[in-house]
């Protein structure tokens, strides 16, 4: 980051709040950088070439200057192209957005990560479908080094579409000796869906969502998300 100037990065906005007077503290998710805290100076002004501009799941580029842990915003230019989020769509946003801001580590670049990302929200303007919370969450895992086994079980047995097993999270799917129905057991066919990330078969869709609840649970240290509380309040996924 020569003369630690950044020009003309491909960001999204997480979350903003003020900052005395008339600024702004951005947590931004950039290509190249990974997670950013960000100062927007005289940004809630109503003048400022900045109000109106910082908003979430809108594709931005921001360029900012700094040395230390808060950069300065020199300029952001929305990229547009993405369609306003609204209703279910817009709190599976905001759910992307509490998992990055709480497992992803400041300064941290994900590349791969950021464009699973602008593709979810591509997605979510289309109609906000749970298979692709799904897929988001597993590649977010994998991302950040916590990455599922899926394709055999603890004992390096190759998964068995028909048998049952339990997820735990240092050995991974362990082989249960008879069929289980318990909230914990997992199918077989479950793991190679989710691997796929083809989720046409409900079980396996409802299946993964306990799976990766638990896993985000463990990861988060147990704490509950916000837009999970939400969405339990609204009956949504």
């Amino acid at each position: 980051m020569q003369g630690h100037r950044v020009d003309g990065q491909p960001a999204f906005v997480l979350h903003t709040y003020p900052f005395r007077e008339t600024s702004l503290i951005v947590e931004a998710f950039s290509r190249d950088f990974g997670r950013v805290a960000l100062m927007a100076r005289g940004a809630r002004r109503p003048r400022s070439a900045l109000r109106g501009v910082l908003m979430a799941f809108q594709p931005l580029e921001i360029s900012w200057s700094g040395k230390g842990e808060v950069k300065t915003i020199a300029k952001a230019e929305w990229q547009g192209g993405q369609p306003l989020l609204c209703g279910r769509a817009l709190f599976c946003a905001y759910y992307l957005n509490e998992l990055l801001l709480e497992l992803l580590p400041r300064e941290d670049a994900h590349a791969r990560l950021f464009s699973v990302y602008a593709e979810t929200l591509r997605r979510f303007a289309e109609g906000a479908k749970e298979a692709d919370i799904r897929r988001f969450e597993r590649s977010f895992l994998q991302e950040l080094g916590y990455g599922l086994t899926l394709k055999h079980d603890g004992d390096g047995k190759t998964i068995d579409p028909a048998g049952y097993y339990v997820y735990e999270i240092e050995r991974g799917p362990l082989r249960l000796p008879e069929e289980d129905e318990s909230a914990a057991a997992v199918r077989g066919k479950t793991l190679i869906d989710l691997d796929a990330g083809d989720f046409s078969d409900p079980r396996s869709l409802l299946e993964a969502k306990q799976l990766m609840r638990t896993l985000i649970a463990h990861y988060t240290g147990g704490k509950g998300l916000e837009t999970r509380k939400i969405f339990m309040e609204l009956q949504e996924p």
